[in-house]
Formats: C-alpha cells, sequence, structure tokens
C-alpha cells in the first residue's frame, strides 16, 4: 500500500490463490479496516479468476 501510493499507482493487483479460500478472507478483512479503507477507491474481485483482487486507488 504504501509503495503503491508513493508511486501512484493506480491499480494493485494481489494474488491470493485459490486453495480453501482463508487468505483472501484475510486479505478482504484488512483491506476493509477503516484505517486502510481510506487509502483506497475500491476493490475488484475478478469474476473469472476467484484467487485474485484488484485494488484501486484515486490520486
Amino acid at each position: 500500500m504504501d509503495e503503491a501510493e508513493s508511486k501512484k499507482a493506480k491499480t494493485v493487483e494481489i494474488i491470493p490463490g485459490k486453495g480453501s479460500g482463508q487468505l483472501k478472507k484475510r486479505v478482504l478483512r484488512f483491506l476493509d479496516r477503516k484505517d486502510v479503507k481510506a487509502r483506497y477507491h475500491r476493490v475488484e474481485k475478478d469474476s473469472k479468476n476467484f484467487g485474485r483482487l484488484w485494488v484501486h486507488f484515486r490520486h
């Protein structure tokens, strides 16, 4: 998150993998924290690939 903000990245791709889904749930819980949520614009889940997320920033 820090690096993406400092480089003014528009999107970050997070690949927690498919597996049991526990890592993805943990990543989504982290992204849903109030202090973290204020740092990005939206989260997009890939409809074709369950194991991939995109975090979109608005600078």
